[in-house]
């Protein structure tokens, strides 16, 4: 069973912003910006590339309900989805970082080589 799935199933503590039937978002142990939520889905899906439609949507109206419940929806925030070992997923469950609380640089591609990729 994955890290994700402990947590789903309340054998791992997590700091939770918001839970419905389907989706639990929580907040992540090493934060990347002052507020910085992982949304899941409860079913297990490995990545991106394997969730269905149906999912997406669930998914998507749950991370707004998530940011209007920090209050994040006017200021701003960003929504990212790690795919794969080159996309920088660790745990193979489909989460959404949403992060927000500040003014977010770009600057994730500081350490990336692309040559030889295009």
């Amino acid at each position: 069973m994955c890290l994700f799935c402990k947590i789903i199933n309340k054998e791992i503590p997590a700091n939770i912003i918001l839970e419905n039937d389907d989706f639990l978002a929580f907040h992540d142990i090493n934060p990347k910006a002052p507020l910085h939520i992982l949304a899941i889905p409860k079913k297990h899906v490995d990545s991106f590339i394997e969730v269905s439609p149906e999912t997406m949507h669930g998914m998507t109206t749950f991370i707004q309900e998530v940011a209007r419940e920090v209050k994040i929806e006017k200021s701003g925030y960003r929504v990212i989805t790690n795919v794969g070992e080159n996309g920088g997923q660790e745990v193979k469950h489909l989460h959404f970082h949403i992060l927000g609380g500040a003014k977010l640089k770009w600057g994730h591609f500081s350490d990336s080589d692309p040559q030889g990729h295009f």
